[in-house]
């Protein structure tokens, strides 16, 4: 059985480290971009399972690449999990095209973990 692809996006690089150590020791393949820039063609190059989006990415907003996301029609079956240190829950998952799920930062391992379980398990 192929491992489920998951795509991660955040302009820290540290954290996308962390993430892919976390998730590839859990048996996903990850891969990661630390720019907003080409994260169209990137989903669309790799087809990810499920995308981690940052909601601040230097000069770009992840809440309005989250909404291109789930606007595109290939692209919006895809599980968003969006990751903020300086944005609360509720606000996250109200807006048009909001994300599936919300994990703040800093972040739990095993929240990580079991958040992305439940989006891939859907």
């Amino acid at each position: 059985m192929k491992p489920k692809k998951i795509f991660a996006v955040d302009d820290d690089n540290d954290i996308l480290e962390v993430i892919k150590i976390i998730l590839e020791d859990e048996g996903y393949e990850v891969d990661t971009l630390n720019t907003g820039e080409g994260v169209m063609d990137r989903i669309d190059e790799i087809k990810p399972d499920l995308i981690l989006l940052d909601v601040m990415l230097g000069g770009m907003d992840g809440r309005d690449i989250c909404k291109s996301i789930k606007g595109h029609s290939i692209f919006k079956n895809i599980p968003v999990i969006m990751i903020s240190a300086s944005h609360n829950l509720q606000s996250l998952l109200q807006f048009p095209g909001s994300p599936n799920d919300f994990l703040p930062k800093p972040f739990d391992i095993d929240n990580l973990v079991k958040m992305v379980g439940v989006q891939l398990a859907v």
